[in-house]
């Protein structure tokens, strides 16, 4: 094939697609049931811990534990995609949104690369013609019950990198051989946008950019604000 005639948007979610965080607002609604009592009162001092050592990885993995564990993996898909319907109704950016759309009416293919939970990303990919999910996965059991654990790696950091490669592979693409615009807002994408050709540093609050979108040979480091 050649080289670079195949573009790739990686959007991180919270803070870049979305207006605020969306994990914890998934997480509450797991409050306020006998097994999430438990479970908080068993894993607090790890998510003490985490906080003080500002451990981000070990927090999720702590509030992952503490309120899904013995959920029915059902359960989790029906209020992801409950959830993924307010995000889509009143939470997502309009500037970002807007460039989505743009990398879309080029042709380019579009994926998350999320540290928030797939079981309401997938929905809002679906209806925002994304093509790929590449996020943190609960684990489920045979019984199909969450086991409280994370399938795989927090992902946020260099696992963020190492997920797209890997999506890339499975497309059998080579990294040399795609250009890659990718868009975040915190330290956990610093990896995804230095690995970028195109790295979109998106700032706090919401700009004008709906009405000019990004054009080919932007500087590196281009920033939404």
């Amino acid at each position: 094939m050649n080289t670079h005639t195949v573009t790739i948007a990686a959007f991180d979610f919270d803070g870049t697609l979305s207006r605020r965080d969306s994990v914890v607002p998934f997480l509450r609604r797991f409050l306020f049931r006998w097994r999430s009592v438990i479970g908080i009162l068993r894993h607090a001092p790890a998510g003490f811990r985490a906080v003080a050592q500002r451990d981000r990885d070990a927090l999720r993995m702590a509030a992952t534990a503490a309120l899904l564990t013995g959920v029915p993996a059902d359960e989790i898909a029906q209020q992801g995609a409950g959830y993924a319907e307010v995000i889509l109704a009143s939470r997502l950016r309009t500037d970002t949104s807007a460039r989505l759309a743009w990398h879309r009416a080029q042709g380019h293919r579009v994926v998350f690369v999320s540290a928030s939970y797939d079981s309401y990303l997938i929905p809002v990919a679906e209806r925002l013609g994304v093509e790929a999910v590449l996020s943190t996965s609960v684990q489920i059991d045979a019984n199909g019950l969450c086991t409280g654990r994370l399938h795989g790696a927090n992902c946020r950091g260099v696992e963020k990198v190492s997920r797209l490669h890997g999506w890339l592979t499975e497309q059998r693409l080579q990294r040399r051989d795609v250009t890659v615009w990718a868009y975040g807002d915190s330290k956990g994408d610093t990896e995804l946008l230095a690995d970028a050709d195109h790295p979109v540093w998106v700032q706090a609050s919401l700009g004008s950019v709906a009405a000019s979108p990004p054009t080919p040979g932007v500087a590196r480091g281009d920033q939404i604000s």
